[in-house]
């Protein structure tokens, strides 16, 4: 089997309120989502989010990287996991998400090709995981307004965004843990305080039960985190201080934190955050699994990655899906409160035909061969084609789910003649 193929598409998706953090404003999820064709019906799905707060990369620097230095590289290529996750890491230095992206969708490909789940292909058992809630970045009584509002819904896990730089990040903390006090409280500084500031924040909120501070100071200052971590009384998460399993190694060596939080957009993908999760768990530190506000397919995956090392986290932050506007539908995880759980496969295939009057046919079908045979003779086949045999199969991609290949189909049947072409002609180079 090899690659024949590397797409890329551009989601946006809205979120019900804005995201505000101490570094950025969020209304609408920008998302690339990238798909690795190969000459059998199986695909690999990755994706990545505009990142340029945190490892500056936009969609159209990531969309260059992968169809400049990327694509070329991997099509033709006998699909090998091992080496092609090798080769890739080797290509752009930096470009970390772009890198993620086909990182996610050379396992999510491999996991395909065996009929399993990442999970399982990783050998382990998907479990369902509980999430945290991210409360924006607002005024302090909004936020604790925010918050109950959680709260009441079932969000026992509350991520509080601070680093205003009006100095009411106190407040805000202690509003919030006024109005849920039984709720389990993080605290994202997103690097928005120097040492002074930490420390008096800090002591301040020591005695409201706080789990954990993430990143209080800027990410490449270590020397500065270190004197937080070492003073503070509440554990302190390291986010942009680590990138690499290279900055894991640093920080926890010079104790610089007490927890790391891993995201894919950071280090690269799923294999390099196996890299971290086993080193952290040799040293014997705990992770956050987090995420950059990202699309429902690299979520997915991530979740995946998770229940296979559920053991190596003391905290999940995979949220993104449960802001936006509409919780999206065949990603194959499913949503419930803070709960995640992976829906159990079932695989169907999304196929085009040709027909005889040089028409397209977009369908589903859970036995491909005899649906075509269906439409060519059977009575079971569309009304479309019924006075358009024969059709011949000229294209068809393998879903893990029904309604992950109906959504597919009427991705397909938006496209334009030229497009469907453009499409088809990847199995007719």
């Amino acid at each position: 089997m090899k690659i024949i193929a590397i797409s890329t598409t551009v989601e946006k998706i809205p979120l019900r309120t804005p995201f505000i953090t101490a570094l950025r404003r969020v209304d609408t999820v920008e998302n690339l989502r990238i798909c690795i064709h190969t000459d059998t019906y199986n695909i690999g799905l990755g994706a990545a989010p505009a990142t340029k707060a945190v490892t500056g990369e936009d969609l159209k620097s990531i969309n260059k990287c992968i169809k400049q230095d990327i694509t070329p590289q991997l099509v033709g290529e006998t699909f090998e996991l091992v080496p092609l996750l090798e080769k890739l890491h080797h290509l752009c230095e930096g470009h970390s998400s772009a890198k993620a992206a086909i990182d996610m969708a050379l396992y999510d490909l491999a996991a395909l090709i065996k009929e399993q789940n990442l999970v399982t292909f990783l050998g382990a058992e998907a479990l369902p995981l509980e999430t945290v809630l991210t409360i924006s970045l607002k005024s302090p009584r909004e936020m604790a307004e925010d918050a109950q509002k959680a709260y009441a819904r079932g969000f026992r896990q509350l991520k509080v965004k601070v680093g205003g730089g009006d100095n009411l990040d106190i407040e805000r903390i202690k509003a919030i843990r006024a109005i849920v006090p039984q709720a389990h409280l993080l605290i994202d500084a997103n690097q928005a305080w120097d040492v002074e500031s930490s420390h008096t924040i800090i002591d301040a909120v020591t005695p409201l039960n706080i789990e954990l501070i993430e990143q209080p100071v800027i990410g490449s200052d270590i020397e500065a985190l270190k004197a937080v971590t070492q003073k503070s009384h509440i554990p302190i998460l390291a986010d942009e201080a680590v990138f690499t399993l290279e900055d894991a190694k640093k920080v926890i060596e010079e104790k610089a934190c007490d927890l790391i939080n891993i995201k894919l957009m950071k280090c690269g993908g799923i294999s390099k955050a196996i890299e971290i999760i086993k080193y952290c768990q040799i040293k014997g530190v705990k992770c956050m699994m987090g995420s950059m506000l990202e699309g429902p397919t690299s979520i997915t995956l991530t979740a995946q990655l998770v229940m296979a090392y559920r053991d190596a986290f003391s905290h999940i932050d995979l949220d993104s899906p449960l802001l936006y506007k509409k919780i999206p539908t065949g990603t194959g995880l499913g949503f419930f409160n803070n709960i995640l759980s992976l829906e159990e496969d079932d695989f169907y295939y999304c196929y085009i035909v040709l027909c005889a009057d040089n028409t397209y046919y977009t369908g589903v079908a859970k036995v491909l061969e005899r649906r075509i045979e269906e439409h060519n003779s059977g009575k079971n086949g569309a009304k479309y084609t019924k006075n358009r045999r024969p059709v011949h199969l000229v294209y068809a991609e393998k879903y893990r789910s029904k309604n992950a290949a109906l959504k597919r189909e009427i991705n397909i049947k938006k496209l334009t003649r030229i497009q469907k072409e453009q499409l088809v002609a990847l199995y007719n180079p």
